[in-house]
């Protein structure tokens, strides 16, 4: 049992000043003051004062197994770290395959996230990868939702030359079957769509939703930035009811980039349907005109956090608001928002705490202290 004492709560929205306490995984109470006995066996307290504490960042979109490939299997990518996720305030995250969807499989896929679930974080899985028809466990993504409980939803790639340039019919079929998938296996169920820079932009998503009757968010087009046209399109998709994720920029330069973008969308109105991501440990390749590949790297999670900071403190948007983007929205669209991205009684207790220049000082992850005065106590067990 854990008494978080004098926390200036962000949960995400300000809360002000209050005591929080956590029974194992989850926070069962919080309020402006919390009396229990001093002598209580078992009760660790901390005192949070001077502090922020906000909720555990949601990743949507980290390749967890290593991505890459693109330059033959000497650029494949190594797989992520849990003491990095910890370091960087990950305290939730969905993994998913890349362009390889052969030698990256979902097997080993499956096997990391259970592996961030017995050492401490919430982890969840899509099927699929940049081709099509997607790869599966069980022959569908139907199934897949149905019959496996750590997988909520399949990834397709489109307006990328390693895309298979599916079209409208495509997505109809793909997002009808995860639609059934879903509310057969009691999911929010969703299609992240890996958007290239090609030339069809979100074209082809747009016409299907004018072609079908499928709800707009049961798509999540990702990389919304990479060009002006394409963040244009997913105005327009926002303004139909759907959402777009936007992608972590690689270093300070593309992160005060994105940050001017994502404040003019939040003073637009679009709060509720924009999320951010880290497409962490995922190939960052860059290829010519002719499409050759001339160079490749991978980034981790710390691109978040150097966001939220941007955004915070070079471009003024409200902690709160900034917050959401982060927490709050990709807890929604994994259909968690009842456990996650949310300090309130009930919720896992995925607690950031910050000092007065937003530096993490201590994570805590499903209720354990998973990082504490910069020694991460929660890691892989090899790590």
């Amino acid at each position: 049992m854990k008494l978080i004492r004098n926390a200036d709560v962000y949960a995400p929205e300000h809360l002000g000043h209050r005591d929080i306490l956590v029974e194992g995984e989850r926070i069962t109470a919080m309020e402006e003051h919390i009396d229990l006995p001093q002598e209580m066996p078992f009760l660790e307290q901390i005192n949070a004062a001077g502090q922020i504490v906000t909720p555990g960042f949601v990743d949507l979109h980290e390749h967890i197994t290593g991505g890459g490939g693109e330059g033959g299997p000497s650029t494949r990518v190594p797989e992520a770290s849990l003491k990095t996720l910890i370091q960087c305030g990950v305290t939730t995250v969905v993994g998913l395959l890349g362009t390889d969807g052969i030698s990256r499989s979902l097997e080993n896929l499956l096997a990391k996230a259970q592996s961030f679930e017995e050492e401490g974080i919430t982890a969840r899985i899509l099927s699929g990868s940049y081709g099509y028809p997607p790869v599966t466990f069980f022959g569908s993504p139907e199934r897949d939702l149905q019959l496996l409980d750590m997988v909520i939803g399949v990834k397709t790639a489109m307006s990328d030359h390693r895309s298979s340039n599916i079209g409208s019919h495509e997505l109809i079929a793909l997002g009808t079957d995860v639609r059934r998938g879903s509310m057969l296996g009691g999911k929010a169920g969703f299609v992240t769509i890996h958007m290239g820079s090609g030339k069809a932009g979100l074209r082809p998503l747009l016409q299907a939703l004018e072609e079908s009757d499928l709800p707009p968010r049961t798509f999540l087009p990702t990389h919304m930035s990479r060009t002006d046209s394409l963040l244009q399109e997913g105005v327009q998709l926002m303004a139909m009811g759907g959402r777009i994720d936007l992608t972590a920029g690689e270093d300070a330069a593309e992160n005060r980039a994105l940050a001017d973008r994502i404040a003019d969308l939040l003073k637009q109105g679009f709060r509720s349907g924009l999320s951010v991501s880290s497409d962490a440990y995922g190939s960052m390749p860059r290829f010519n005109e002719n499409k050759e590949l001339i160079g490749l790297t991978y980034g981790t999670p710390s691109c978040l956090q150097e966001l939220l900071r941007i955004l915070v403190q070079e471009k003024s948007v409200p902690l709160e608001e900034a917050l959401c983007l982060f927490t709050a929205n990709p807890a929604a669209v994994m259909g968690m928002s009842s456990r996650k991205g949310t300090i309130q009684p009930g919720s896992d207790a995925d607690l950031l705490l910050y000092d007065e220049h937003l530096q993490i000082q201590a994570v805590l992850a499903r209720g354990r202290i998973a990082l504490q005065g910069g020694i991460a106590y929660l890691h892989g067990r090899f790590e």
